[in-house]
């Protein structure tokens, strides 16, 4: 694959700022801000145990792996969703070399607001998963302090990466209609493929596996979940 041109900083910044307006999972901090951050890196190293331990504690479980997963998945959603907003309504692949993470929380921060120019029509897949999930979720998965299936853990990177695309179509419809096809091809690379299926076209995903959310106390399956035989 031919390497893809740096984008003007200027139009990586606003287009960060752009999708922010589609929700907290699409903010990602650009360049000075206040409170103390840290290479996210680091807290892959140890887990995000941060969140997992106030995860653990808040939904009152002896079961360190639920909090572990869903800390997981909102992290991947938190990846996946800049990225492919960047992408789709911008045309700009993020970089997340030098992503940071808040130190007591986790907002993302990149010191500069770096990316390519992806060419229109050209979503350079195989780069994208690189970005996400080898050089990220990869090194989260192996940083954990608990243990949790693999094959969970993919499926919680599908059911995150179908969700953001799904945001950006229902949130700009004309200018977000090619978040479906990315996400059908992001879906059937490496070790997403398999974990699960996009069912119609507003990209409603049911996954094959179980996020675990459905053991902490008083709480129900996610709407995508394998163990919903009624959907």
């Amino acid at each position: 694959m031919t390497p893809l041109p740096p984008a003007p900083r200027a139009t990586v910044a606003a287009a960060l700022t752009d999708i922010a307006a589609l929700g907290s999972f699409f903010s990602v901090a650009a360049g000075e801000t206040g409170g103390a951050w840290r290479p996210v890196t680091d807290a892959y190293a140890e887990g995000l145990a941060h969140l997992v331990s106030e995860r653990t504690a808040r939904y009152g479980t002896r079961e360190p792996r639920i909090a572990a997963s869903i800390v997981q998945l909102g992290h991947a959603a938190r990846l996946w969703s800049p990225v492919l907003g960047c992408l789709v309504l911008h045309g700009v692949l993020l970089d997340l070399g030098d992503l940071q993470q808040e130190a007591d929380g986790p907002g993302l921060r990149l010191p500069e607001p770096r990316g390519w120019t992806a060419p229109p029509g050209e979503a350079p897949i195989s780069e994208i998963y690189r970005l996400v999930m080898t050089e990220h979720l990869a090194r989260l998965a192996a940083g954990l302090r608990v243990k949790v299936a693999p094959r969970l853990l993919y499926g919680n990177a599908a059911s995150a990466l179908a969700e953001a695309a799904r945001e950006i179509l229902r949130a700009r419809p004309v200018r977000g209609r090619d978040a479906g096809p990315l996400a059908r091809s992001l879906l059937d690379t490496g070790d997403l493929r398999g974990t699960g299926v996009v069912t119609g076209p507003d990209l409603r995903f049911r996954r094959r596996s179980c996020c675990l959310y459905y053991r902490v106390p008083g709480a129900r399956k996610c709407g995508d979940c394998a163990l919903d035989r009624a959907r």
